[in-house]
């Protein structure tokens, strides 16, 4: 009902739109939807995900075998 009410603060377009942002990121409460609305953040674009994204090869790294 919080995250609702921002609608009357924000309106329902910039809510609606905060609320999609944060699915993408994962952050699904109220302090984190009414963060991107007062930042300005729901009208901007969010950063594509790279999906030819490799994991990084260094010998500081153990990967998952180490762990097994």
């Amino acid at each position: 009902m919080g995250i609702l009410g921002l609608e009357k603060h924000f309106g329902a377009q910039r809510l609606e739109a905060a609320a999609l942002r944060a699915l993408e990121i994962g952050a699904r409460n109220y302090g984190s939807v009414k963060s991107i609305l007062e930042k300005g953040l729901d009208g901007q674009p969010l950063r594509p995900r790279d999906s030819d994204h490799q994991p990084i090869d260094h010998g500081n790294i153990r990967g998952p075998d180490y762990y097994n």
